[in-house]
């Protein structure tokens, strides 16, 4: 069991933030995790891939090559 120096430190700590709330510190506030890349870029790429695997499935199907 904790102390009773631990149990009223939190003690004291629980009872301030619930005085603030609503007032909670910029270093306590979850931030948004952006994406690495724009949805433009992201977009392009998927055109590219996408396309090609596309363009390739019709050259074979059209040549009569097996895969």
């Amino acid at each position: 069991m904790p102390s009773a120096q631990t149990m009223k430190l939190r003690s004291q700590n629980y009872q301030g933030n619930i005085h603030k709330q609503g007032k909670v510190p910029k270093s306590l506030i979850k931030k948004e995790e952006n994406l690495p890349v724009g949805p433009i870029l992201l977009g392009v790429f998927l055109f590219v891939v996408v396309g090609s695997a596309l363009f390739q499935i019709l050259n074979v199907a059209s040549s009569g090559q097996d895969v």
